[in-house]
């Protein structure tokens, strides 16, 4: 049982910095491709 809980503790935070990772990097292709409109105002 402290086999577990050790490896859960310890692998709960990789697995959150992989996640948020991710979720950044696609949050920066998203806005790479469709840039914000108030830097890019439209004509």
């Amino acid at each position: 049982m402290i086999f577990k809980l050790t490896a859960y503790l310890s692998l709960a935070p990789v697995l959150l910095f992989v996640l948020l990772s991710v979720q950044a990097v696609i949050l920066i292709v998203f806005n790479y491709y469709f840039p914000d409109l108030l830097f890019h105002p439209m004509p």
